[in-house]
């Protein structure tokens, strides 16, 4: 089992990975961030369908996310 970590902060909701997560499991959260940027959020109700793929990882650009498997 795999998950990712979204480091909120960072994010500026450019929604890359939510565009490129071949599972769906990535989407933009309804709170903004210290930034005002409405961050991507891991849908952690499915998290077990997270394959790890990183692809979401190595399509951010502000480097804000991290897999774990």
């Amino acid at each position: 089992m795999a998950y990712i970590l979204i480091e909120r902060d960072r994010c500026k909701g450019c929604q890359f990975c939510v565009e490129f997560c071949p599972r769906n499991l990535i989407k933009i959260s309804s709170s903004y961030n210290k930034q005002g940027y409405f961050p991507a959020e891991f849908d952690m109700k499915n998290e077990d369908q997270c394959t790890g793929c990183k692809t979401c990882a190595l399509m951010c650009p502000d480097i804000a996310i991290e897999v774990y498997k």
